[in-house]
């Protein structure tokens, strides 16, 4: 192997290693909507889009309302067929928010900031636009929405969970919690010590 041949391996594998090396951001990262959403806001439901407002349901509060770190869940449609989900950074009026979201205008791009617009009949935000980069403007298609999704509150047939006293250590007893004794959440029930 002559010297030109060695140094075109070396730099082909030296390119290799970089690119595998990269942080994702200096890649260029492709979000999708739902891996986003959940990044920047406090709700953490995992799976396509079109299924976090059922998943909200038990975990999260969820309403027709708009509020400022929500997330707006959109139904799945023909054309929007996994949903959308965009988190709410501005409350303009009552028929006019602005999304942060991610794959809408281009695929795997980020928008902070657009303008989404309640065009449904009863102003109930079952159906809006929203702005759409290569159009400049509002969209011309309208998009069914099943509501928000609250990260800070719970749900409203949620009973108010109570943390466990703290009690003082006893070392010659130690404290043993049957699984019986868990709540829902897996912590130990207050008074649960054999």
């Amino acid at each position: 192997m002559n010297f030109r041949g060695f140094a075109a391996r070396f730099a082909l594998a030296a390119v290799l290693c970089l690119a595998t090396a990269m942080p994702a951001q200096a890649k260029g990262t492709f979000w999708q909507c739902a891996r986003y959403a959940r990044e920047i806001s406090e709700v953490k439901i995992r799976g396509n889009a079109w299924t976090w407002w059922h998943q909200a349901e038990g975990r999260y509060a969820r309403g027709s309302t708009p509020k400022v770190g929500s997330v707006m869940s959109f139904k799945k449609t023909a054309r929007n067929r996994f949903g959308h989900v965009a988190m709410v950074s501005a409350v303009v009026s009552d028929r006019e928010v602005l999304l942060t979201h991610a794959n809408w205008s281009r695929p795997g791009g980020i928008e902070r900031n657009v303008r989404a617009v309640d065009v449904s009949p009863e102003g109930d935000w079952s159906e809006v636009r929203v702005w759409y980069a290569p159009a400049g403007g509002l969209g011309a298609t309208t998009y069914p929405v099943n509501g928000f999704i609250y990260a800070d509150e719970p749900p409203a047939d949620h009973d108010e969970w109570q943390a466990p006293q703290m009690v003082k250590a006893d070392p010659a007893r130690p404290v043993v919690v049957a699984s019986a004794d868990l709540d829902q959440r897996g912590h130990g029930a207050v008074g649960a010590a054999n």
